[in-house]
């Protein structure tokens, strides 16, 4: 690990900032924190990440320029709620993109954990959480990267960054403190208020609502309308049968060719 130089971004009290110039993965380092008992709202920032990681343990691309960032939760809640901050996420990022890109770009959330700037990826979030030996959330690690000043090509799913889609001179302090703000704000409500008002905001501008999708699960996979989000967040699925399908873990793709709307 290495200590930031430069500037350093400015954050809400509620924040603990640990800024490094570069890490093997910031989500790695705020467990290592987050198991030795660092506080809810400890923030871990880099510049650069040498192993960063996406879901299911893919590569995520993590070169200067771009946001890196994992924090620590400690929410008290039974483990099986800790997936709604996923979404809690993916709506702060959604504020903080709104707040750079020009006007008239589109903002959607893709299930489960994606969130889309015209279509194209610009931010992945990954979820670790950190059970108690009572079977509650000791801690949870949300990790946010934020494609700011670039973006990979070579992509399963297409992607893109701030810049690419119009907002060229947001440094990527100015994305972590809008970011942090948004968040803030969120996760307050969703304390406050419990997961319907995230869920209804989050559903808003989910991506294909009410169109086909194809879902990968671990074991084949599974085609069906989606139809909305289960109370805890889980895909639902109306089946071409009539039946209906609550997926909690899996990929999803727009339906292949042929197949198109319900």
């Amino acid at each position: 690990m290495i200590a930031v130089t430069g500037r350093a971004p400015s954050l809400p009290p509620a924040y603990r900032l640990v800024a490094l110039e570069r890490v093997g993965s910031t989500n790695d380092e705020a467990r290592r924190l987050a198991a030795a008992g660092a506080a809810d709202g400890t923030l871990v920032w880099a510049r650069e990440q040498t192993g960063g990681r996406g879901r299911l343990g893919r590569a995520w691309e993590s070169p200067p320029g771009n946001l890196y960032c994992s924090l620590v939760l400690r929410p008290e809640i039974p483990l099986a709620r800790a997936p709604e901050l996923g979404f809690v996420a993916a709506l702060g990022v959604g504020g903080m993109v709104g707040a750079f890109a020009p006007p008239l770009n589109e903002i959607r959330y893709k299930w489960p954990n994606d969130v889309l700037l015209n279509d194209g990826k610009v931010s992945g979030i990954l979820l670790e959480s950190g059970p108690a030996p009572d079977g509650s959330l000791d801690f949870l690690v949300l990790g946010v990267g934020v494609n700011v000043q670039s973006h990979p090509r070579e992509t399963s799913f297409p992607a893109t960054s701030l810049r690419a889609e119009g907002a060229e001179t947001v440094e990527v302090e100015a994305v972590l403190e809008s970011f942090a703000r948004h968040l803030l704000t969120w996760v307050d409500r969703w304390l406050d208020e419990g997961f319907a008002p995230v869920r209804k905001a989050w559903l808003a501008r989910a991506w294909r609502l009410n169109e086909t999708l194809d879902v990968t699960l671990g074991d084949g996979g599974v085609s069906g309308r989606f139809s909305g989000l289960a109370d805890d967040g889980a895909l639902i699925l109306a089946a071409p049968d009539g039946g209906i399908r609550v997926i909690s873990a899996g990929d999803v793709r727009a339906a292949r060719a042929g197949q198109g709307k319900d």
